[in-house]
């Protein structure tokens, strides 16, 4: 594993596979993933709670140039920035049950629109979101850290079209550059 920019451990396992050693770390990787989203870029997050999907989050926004605050929209559901080089819709669905429940969501209203589409606990309803997506699978090593530290992050990229194949190639070689520097 390489230090990265700013001292952020963060090194690569394979294709699409990632190794965050600290929270730094897991926001560097989603500042290179920022910088290489677009207008209709669509990324269900999926992992346990603390496993660093709103982390991940505030580095995608970095890369794409938002300024402020981001957290997690658990309550409100949905957040905009429009501050950036393309506008952030970040949702968050974890209190939502039915697929129904997404018509008041404003998520139909910006998928595959203007601007890149983060969407927190999505999994459950990858149907309804459909195929134009890149599943970020994020997962807590806790049997690599010893007991009361903070431990590293397994993030795993599987797109399911071509738009997402590109993605996680560009973030392959991002991440391996970044090492080198």
């Amino acid at each position: 594993m390489g230090e990265g920019r700013g001292g952020a451990r963060l090194g690569r396992m394979g294709a699409g596979t990632f190794v965050s050693a600290s929270t730094e770390g897991t926001i560097e990787l989603g500042r290179l993933l920022g910088t290489l989203l677009a207008d209709g870029d669509v990324l269900v997050l999926t992992g346990d709670l603390g496993a660093g999907k709103t982390q991940l989050t505030k580095g995608i926004a970095c890369g794409l140039g938002v300024g402020g605050d981001v957290t997690s929209p658990t309550f409100t559901i949905e957040m905009v920035y429009d501050d950036g080089r393309v506008p952030l819709y970040h949702f968050d669905l974890y209190r939502l049950q039915d697929p129904s429940e997404l018509e008041d969501t404003g998520l139909f209203d910006v998928l595959g629109q203007e601007g890149a589409c983060v969407i927190e606990w999505g999994e459950q309803f990858a149907d309804q979101i459909g195929p134009e997506r890149l599943d970020v699978f994020l997962t807590r090593l806790d049997d690599e850290a010893p007991a009361g530290v903070e431990p590293p992050r397994e993030v795993r990229l599987v797109p399911h079209d071509a738009r997402g194949e590109e993605i996680v190639s560009a973030l392959d070689a991002a991440v391996d550059a970044a090492a080198c520097a």
